[in-house]
C-alpha cells in the first residue's frame, strides 16, 4: 500500500506492507468471517490497524472523511479495500462507537498471515474490553446498561418482563409490567436505566407486533440486538445467580419465584454477556427487584424537550440540564449518578425534602460547602479501581488509589462532624454512620494497614509503584543499588548545574519519562547555554516547555537505573499479585464508600449552583400530587439564564417542566417562591423533526408521541406540547389540535401547558359555562408572551413577559424581518396578508392585555363563532345519535332527521364559523 494521504491530525497515514503471499493469506481469513453488517472489525499490526471491505469505506467516509485514505490490498479481481488506523484514530473510533453511536459494535484482532483470532469485542452495553482505552484520559460520565425484554400474551393483555445488567457496578435487575400496544412503559424505563443495548427475541409471539416495540427502542437511541428466541429461558437461573451473586442464594431464589417472564430475559442477559466465563464475576454481584413506580416517567421526547442530556450540537455546557448541574468533584462517580438521578426524578415527598434538607445545610453553611469540595476533589473513581482490581492484569496503581481516596474519607467525616444545624440528625444517619461503619479497625482499616506494609509509598512522588523492599532480602539488596544509582544521577544533576551555571531544579530540571532520565531547560536559559550545550551535551527534543538533553554519563547511569528497576518489578511480581488479590476482597468497602461519597458529591453540585448562579436558586415547597398545585413566582429557565449575553425575564408560572423536575431530583430551583405538586410523568411534544431513517415525518413523528401522551399520561402528569397540528392542512391541523385539547381536558385532566397558532383555540376558555360541553371544573386559561409594537415606525420589540390573555396580533412577518428576510420578499408577504386578511387601523385593546396597543386582527371567526358553532354542531350529531333508528319505521326517522337538519341549518344563518364547516 502507497500513498501520501494524512491523517485529520496532521500525521502520515500508517502504511501497510504486505508481499503477495501474505496478502492473498489474509485476503482467505478476511473472506471467511461471518456476515455481521453492524460489526466494525479492526486488524492489530502492532504499531498500527487496519481495517478492510465495507469496514475500511466506513471509517475513510466517518472519520477521515475521504475516499483516498482507502488502499487497494491484493489484485484488482479478489482483492479487498483497506485503510489504515494510527493508535491516536483507534482510540478516537473504539470512542465514537461504544460510547456515542448506538449502530455499530466494536470487534479487535490479533495475528498473522492467515492466522488471526478475535481478542476484544465491545457493544455500547458491554464496554468492558475496551475500558483502558476508552477512559484513560477520560471520566465515565455514564454507566452503560444492558436491558432483555420478553413480551408475552396472557388472557388478552400485553405483559413485558424485563431485566437489566450494570457491569459498572455490579448490579443484575428484574421488573415485570402489563404494557400498551405502543411500549410506553418499556420507553420509560430504558431511559430511566440509561440503557445502550437492548435485546429482544428474534421470533416472538405472532399476536405480537414488534414494530411499535423497535420504534421505542430506536426513540431512546439504544443498540436493539435480536436474539433466537432458545435464548430466552430460565432453566437453571438460580444456580447460575448462586454462583455470580454475593451472599446467600435464599433471597435470590426468593427474588426469581417472583416473576414469571422477567427470568426468561434474565436468562437471555446473562447468557449474552457471558457473566459465568469470567470467574473474576464470582460473588461480586447483587440483584434487585426494579420498580417503574418509583421515579417520575419520562420519555425520549421529555429527554429531549427538557434538555436534559448533553447534545453533540452544545456551543456550551450550560446547553444542558446535566452540563449545568454538573458542579461534581470526584472523578467520574458523580457525574454518573448525577445522570441518573436526572433521568429518575422521585415520587417519595419524604425522599425529595432528605436531599433538599441536605442541599439546604450546605447552602448555608459556606464552610461545609467549601470543605466538601477540597476533598471530593481528591477522591478517584472508586467504581473503575475496584473494577480493575478484579482484572487479571492488574497492578499497584489502583490499590494505591484506592487507598488515597478512602483515606481522605477521615477528613470528609470531621468535616461533616463540624456542622451542628437543624439537619446534623439527617448528616449522622444518611452519611456519618454508613462512613463510620466502615472505617473500623477490621474493615478499611485493614487494608489500610495492608497497603501501608507492603508498598514504598515514599517512592509514589517519583511515579514510581513499588513493593516495599522490606518485604524480601532480594528486593532490599535492589532497593540499595537502585539508591546508589539515584544518588549518582542526583550529582551529575548538581554538577551539570554548575558545567552551565544554572540553578539547580529552578533553571535546571532533572525528569523521568519516555527516553528515561534527562535534562530540561527553558527555551530562554537554552539560548544562554547554547554554545556548550552544542558541544557537550546530546539534545533531545525541542518543545514549548523547554529543551530536553541528555549527556553520555546520565545515559549510562540512565540505563543502569531502568535494568535495576526492571529487575525489582520481575522480583516483586508474585508479591504484587497478592496484595492485589488481597486488596480485591474489600471492594464491599470500596463499594460502600463509593455510594456514600458519590452522593455527597451530587448533593454538594446541587448546592454550589444554587448559590453561584447569578441570581441565587430557593428551596421549593413539596407537597404530594393529591395536594396543592405547581406554582412558580418569577420562575426563570436554569440552562437560558446561564448563557453569556443573555438578560432572562422572570415569569409567574404554574407549569415549568424543567423546574419541576430540578425539584423532584432534589434540587434548589431559579426563581423567587416555588410550591410545587409532585409530578408522576412529564410528556412533553416540543420542536419539529423528520426520522427519516424510518420514513417518518414530522407530522407522523407528531402524531406518535401525541398519541402516548393521550394514552400514558394521568391527571397526576405534566404534559407540555408545543405547536400541535403543524405538518399537516390548516383545517386538520385545527380539528386535531382541538379535539386534543378537549381530551387533555375532560379525560385526562394533566396540568398541560399548550402552545399553539390556532388562535381559534382561544375559544375553548369560554367553553365552561356552555351546557352542551363536558368540561366540569377543569380550568382553561390564555396566556401570551408580551411585545410592543411602535404605531409610528411599526418596529417590533420582544418583551418576554407571560401575560395572561390571548395573543391579538400576529408577528409572523415581523419575525421574517428579524432574520433578516430580503426586504421584496417582507414587501410581498406582506401585501399578500392584506389580501387575505381584514386588518382594522383603529387602535384597540384585548380584554386580558389592556395595556398592549397595536392593530387587533379581525378574525374571519371570532371565538365566540367558534365557540357557538361547535357546540350546536356537537348537539346535532348527540340528538341524531340518540335516535331510535331501529325502534321507527323509515319515513319516520328522515321527518325527524329533516326537521334537525332544518333547525341546524336555522341556527348556522348566524355563525359564519357554522356555515363554512357545513
Amino acid at each position: 500500500m502507497e500513498g501520501d494521504d494524512f491523517t485529520p491530525e496532521g500525521g502520515k497515514l500508517p502504511e501497510l506492507k504486505l508481499d503477495a503471499r501474505q496478502a492473498q493469506g489474509f485476503i482467505s481469513f478476511f473472506k471467511k468471517l461471518p456476515q455481521d453488517p453492524r460489526a466494525v472489525r479492526l486488524f492489530d499490526r502492532r504499531d498500527y490497524y487496519t481495517a478492510h471491505g465495507e469496514n475500511a469505506t466506513f471509517i475513510a467516509r466517518t472519520y477521515y472523511h475521504t475516499m483516498s485514505a482507502l488502499r487497494q490490498l491484493g489484485s484488482s479481481s479478489d482483492g479487498i479495500s483497506s485503510a489504515s488506523v494510527s493508535k491516536a484514530m483507534f482510540e478516537t473510533i473504539a470512542r465514537n462507537i461504544l460510547l456515542e453511536r448506538t449502530d455499530r459494535t466494536l470487534e479487535l484482532y490479533e495475528g498473522s498471515g492467515s492466522s488471526w483470532r478475535l481478542t476484544k469485542s465491545g457493544t455500547p452495553g458491554n464496554i468492558g474490553s475496551f475500558e483502558d482505552i476508552l477512559f484513560a484520559n477520560n471520566d465515565m460520565q455514564d454507566s452503560p446498561v444492558i436491558v432483555a425484554l420478553f413480551p408475552v400474551f396472557r388472557e388478552s393483555q400485553l405483559y413485558v418482563g424485563l431485566s437489566f445488567l450494570d457491569m459498572t457496578n455490579r448490579k443484575l435487575g428484574l421488573a415485570e409490567f402489563p404494557e400498551d400496544s405502543r411500549f410506553t412503559n418499556v420507553e420509560s424505563a430504558l431511559v430511566a436505566l440509561g440503557c445502550k443495548e437492548c435485546l429482544i427475541p428474534a421470533d416472538c409471539e405472532k399476536s405480537i407486533d414488534l414494530d411499535p416495540l423497535q420504534n421505542a427502542i430506536r426513540n431512546c437511541n439504544v443498540l436493539l440486538t435480536e436474539r433466537k428466541k432458545a435464548d430466552f429461558k430460565s432453566r437453571d437461573l438460580a444456580q447460575d445467580l448462586g454462583r455470580i451473586i454475593r451472599g446467600s442464594v435464599e433471597p435470590v431464589s426468593d427474588l426469581l419465584s417472583q416473576f414469571d417472564y422477567a427470568v426468561v430475559a434474565l436468562g437471555a442477559l446473562l447468557s449474552y454477556a457471558e457473566l459465568l466465563a469470567d470467574d473474576t464475576n464470582y460473588g461480586n454481584y447483587t440483584i434487585e427487584k426494579y420498580n417503574l413506580n418509583c421515579y417520575m416517567r419520562l420519555d425520549s421526547a421529555a429527554v429531549r424537550a427538557l434538555n436534559i442530556a448533553e447534545g453533540k450540537t452544545d456551543m456550551n455546557k450550560n446547553f444542558s440540564l446535566f452540563g449545568l448541574m454538573n458542579r461534581t468533584c470526584t472523578v467520574g462517580m458523580g457525574k454518573r449518578l448525577l445522570n441518573r438521578w436526572l433521568k429518575q426524578p422521585l415520587l417519595d415527598v419524604n425522599e425529595i425534602n432528605n436531599r433538599l434538607d441536605m442541599v439546604q445545610a450546605i447552602v448555608e453553611n459556606p464552610e461545609l460547602r467549601q470543605g466538601l469540595r477540597q476533598q471530593l476533589k481528591r477522591i478517584s473513581d472508586i467504581d473503575r479501581l475496584t473494577h480493575s482490581l478484579r482484572k487479571k492484569s492488574a497492578n499497584l496503581q489502583p490499590v494505591v488509589k484506592l487507598y488515597q481516596s478512602c483515606s481522605r474519607v477521615s477528613y470528609i467525616k470531621g468535616i461533616l462532624q463540624q456542622y451542628n444545624g437543624q439537619f446534623s440528625t439527617l448528616i449522622r444517619t444518611k452519611f456519618l454512620d454508613p462512613l463510620e461503619a466502615w472505617m473500623t479497625e477490621n474493615r478499611f482499616g485493614r487494608f489500610a494497614s495492608l497497603v501501608e506494609t507492603a508498598i514504598d509509598l515514599d517512592q509514589l512522588d517519583n511515579g514510581e509503584y513499588r513493593i516495599s523492599p522490606l518485604y524480601s532480602s532480594d528486593l532490599a539488596v535492589l532497593k540499595d543499588e537502585l539508591s546508589v544509582v539515584e544518588d549518582h544521577i542526583n550529582n551529575l544533576h548538581m554538577h551539570t548545574a554548575s558545567d552551565l551555571d544554572l540553578s539547580v531544579d529552578k533553571h535546571l530540571k532533572l525528569e523521568k519519562g519516555p527516553f528515561g532520565h534527562v535534562f530540561r531547560i527553558s527555551k530562554k536559559e537554552e539560548q544562554k547555554v547554547r554554545k556548550k550545550l552544542t558541544s557537550n551535551y546530546i539534545i533531545i527534543e525541542t518543545r514549548k516547555d523547554g529543551v530536553k538533553f541528555t549527556s553520555p554519563k546520565l545515559k549510562k547511569l540512565g540505563d543502569q537505573y531502568q535494568a535495576l528497576f526492571s529487575e525489582y518489578t520481575s522480583c516483586q511480581k508474585k508479591v504484587v499479585d497478592d496484595v492485589v488479590n488481597v486488596s480485591g476482597t474489600f471492594s464491599e468497602v470500596f463499594e460502600n464508600f463509593a455510594v456514600v461519597l458519590s452522593e455527597l458529591d451530587v448533593l454538594q453540585s446541587f448546592a454550589d449552583l444554587a448559590t453561584s448562579c447569578p441570581v441565587p436558586y430557593v428551596r421549593p415547597d413539596i407537597t404530594a400530587s393529591d395536594e396543592g398545585d405547581i406554582i412558580l413566582q418569577s420562575s426563570r429557565h436554569p440552562c437560558l439564564e446561564a448563557q453569556d449575553s443573555v438578560n432572562f425575564i422572570p415569569n409567574d408560572c404554574t407549569l415549568v417542566g424543567v423546574n419541576v423536575l430540578m425539584a423532584q431530583v432534589g434540587s434548589f430551583v431559579p426563581c423567587d417562591q416555588a410550591s410545587i405538586s409532585v409530578r408522576d410523568c412529564i410528556f412533553a411534544r416540543v420542536g419539529a423533526g423528520d426520522c427519516q431513517l424510518r420514513g417518518v415525518s414530522t407530522f407522523m413523528q407528531e402524531m406518535l408521541e401525541t398519541a402516548s401522551i393521550l394514552k400514558g399520561a394521568t391527571d397526576k402528569s405534566l404534559i407540555i406540547i408545543d405547536e400541535l397540528g403543524r405538518g399537516t392542512s390548516t383545517y386538520d391541523g385545527f380539528g386535531l389540535a382541538w379535539a386534543i385539547c378537549e381530551h387533555l381536558v375532560e379525560v385526562t385532566r394533566a396540568p398541560t401547558l399548550f402552545a399553539t397558532h390556532f388562535h381559534e383555540l382561544t375559544a375553548l376558555a369560554h367553553r365552561n359555562d356552555d351546557e352542551h360541553l363536558h368540561v366540569s371544573d377543569v380550568g382553561i386559561s390564555n396566556y401570551h408572551v408580551g411585545a410592543h409594537i411602535d404605531p409610528s415606525s411599526r418596529k417590533l420589540t420582544m418583551l418576554y413577559k407571560v401575560e395572561p390573555g390571548a395573543c391579538d396580533q400576529s408577528f409572523g412577518i415581523h419575525v421574517a424581518e428579524f432574520a433578516n428576510f430580503p426586504e421584496a420578499v417582507v414587501a410581498l408577504a406582506k401585501s399578500k396578508a392584506a389580501e387575505l386578511e381584514d386588518f382594522s387601523t383603529t387602535p384597540t385593546f384585548s380584554e386580558d392585555s389592556k395595556d398592549e396597543v397595536g392593530s387587533k386582527r379581525k378574525r374571519v371567526f371570532s371565538p365566540d363563532d367558534v365557540t357557538r358553532g361547535a357546540a350546536r354542531a356537537r348537539l346535532f350529531l348527540d340528538e341524531m345519535a340518540a335516535l331510535p333508528i331501529h325502534e321507527m319505521d323509515g319515513s319516520k326517522t328522515m321527518e325527524i332527521a329533516s326537521k334537525l337538519k332544518a333547525d341546524l341549518l336555522k341556527d348556522a344563518a348566524d355563525n359564519p364559523w357554522l356555515q363554512q364547516f357545513l
